[in-house]
């Protein structure tokens, strides 16, 4: 059995009678920071004469592991209007120089002056 050293906390929770536990998070594994995320940008369809830019940063998950990673974000505003833009990207693709990519898509929620939405989709940038 090989040891590997993991670092992390717990914390307590406020659960009454005998519901107590706790949340364990595990902040590195055998030395390497366990949680990373990707920065994502883009820009949408084109739907009802305009565009929408958009650019955020993923919600973390492990490292090492097959892993996704939720997404979620407010479009820029044109024609007086937002979009919210969130999902679940795909699994981690493997790229040169030890690093991943996520492929994530689709469609806004409704809104403008003539409700609509927009389509979207590209991967993340590398994790970090």
């Amino acid at each position: 059995m090989n040891n590997i050293p993991v670092e992390g906390y717990f914390l307590h929770s406020n659960d009454p009678g005998n519901n107590h536990s706790h949340s364990v998070f595990i902040t590195s594994w055998d030395g390497r920071p366990v949680v990373h995320v990707h920065p994502y940008s883009g820009v949408t369809s084109y739907d009802d004469g305009h565009v929408h830019q958009y650019a955020s940063v993923t919600e973390p998950a492990l490292s090492g592991v097959p892993h996704v990673h939720r997404y979620f974000t407010v479009t820029s505003i044109d024609q007086g209007h937002t979009h919210v833009i969130q999902g679940t990207t795909g699994p981690a693709i493997d790229i040169p120089g030890g690093s991943h990519i996520h492929y994530f898509e689709g469609v806004t929620t409704l809104s403008g002056m003539r409700p609509h939405t927009h389509r979207y989709k590209g991967t993340t940038g590398k994790d970090s």
